[in-house]
């Protein structure tokens, strides 16, 4: 429910996105790596993109997604997981996605699942209280589980899904070809991916496989760094610079350990709110019987 290829663009960081992709694994390679790992539906979710879907379309488990890049209302930057929808769908999905309140009627409106990934973590930068209430309002998953994530970051995350009654899912944020399929969603039973929402909808699923860790961070990192040299064979003049990566990813799970404890506290001591359906409920215009005359 959560894996790259190598058509989720460019890296996000600073002067380095000019030169170096969030991932190289081809969406051919990433399908093979799952299929060896057990996974019976497959599906992509690269940043703002279908592009590597177009050559697994041919397999019937397979089904399109994406993970949109989204503007809140705070100004805040958020990841949303948006499965199961149909290619004409995508450019409506990319209109409105620094549109929340757009977003979330139309993801609603079609019946698309959708999850906010990664809720606990500065990967995204800064987050706001009014952030979270719009997740708690009219999200109907968290992602509880993320293969990138520390097991204290993914636990926090449990709590929230929890406490607000939420759906949990998995998924391994795989950037590199060793993390695909090392963390999962599952629903027990079900016989094709039609089975598979359904019951995920109903709270029926569960989270599977690992979590995040220093070495396994620093390990995808250095493979993403080896790719981008034999992408570019000029960014090996960049390969001392190599050293940097475990004290860069050790910083970077520190601040998000401080991130998600500094956030959990605030938000998992908020009273409960009154209990809302799942989905968005769309407004629908009174009928008009004469110009001008509203009953």
């Amino acid at each position: 429910m959560h894996v790259h290829s190598s058509f989720s663009g460019d890296c996000t960081t600073p002067i380095v996105g000019k030169f170096c992709r969030e991932c190289y694994s081809n969406p051919a390679e990433v399908f093979d790596r799952l299929e060896r790992r057990g996974m019976n539906l497959f599906t992509l979710t690269d940043h703002d993109s279908i592009e590597g879907a177009e050559s697994l379309r041919r397999h019937p488990n397979f089904f399109l997604s994406e993970e949109l890049t989204c503007r809140m209302p705070s100004g805040t930057e958020v990841h949303i997981g948006v499965y199961d929808f149909h290619e004409r769908q995508h450019a409506q999905l990319l209109e409105r996605r620094n549109d929340i309140v757009a977003l979330l009627m139309y993801l609603t409106e079609r019946r698309l699942f959708f999850s906010i990934n990664h809720v606990f973590s500065s990967v995204t930068g800064r987050r706001e209280l009014e952030d979270f209430a719009w997740f708690q309002e009219y999200f109907p998953a968290v992602e509880t589980r993320n293969g990138q994530m520390l097991e204290s970051v993914n636990l926090r995350a449990v709590d929230l899904a929890r406490q607000w009654e939420k759906v949990g899912i998995g998924g391994s944020d795989a950037h590199a070809l060793p993390s695909v399929g090392t963390t999962y969603t599952e629903v027990p039973g079900a016989r094709d991916k039609d089975e598979f929402f359904a019951s995920l909808r109903q709270g029926l699923g569960r989270v599977g496989g690992e979590s995040g860790s220093f070495v396994k961070l620093t390990r995808d990192v250095l493979l993403v760094a080896a790719e981008m040299m034999r992408d570019k064979y000029w960014t090996a003049l960049l390969s001392p610079l190599a050293v940097l990566i475990p004290g860069i990813t050790f910083l970077n799970h520190r601040e998000d350990r401080a991130f998600s404890r500094r956030w959990a506290a605030r938000v998992l001591t908020q009273p409960a709110a009154r209990k809302r359906s799942r989905w968005v409920t769309i407004p629908r215009p009174v009928p008009q019987t004469a110009v001008g005359e509203w009953v």
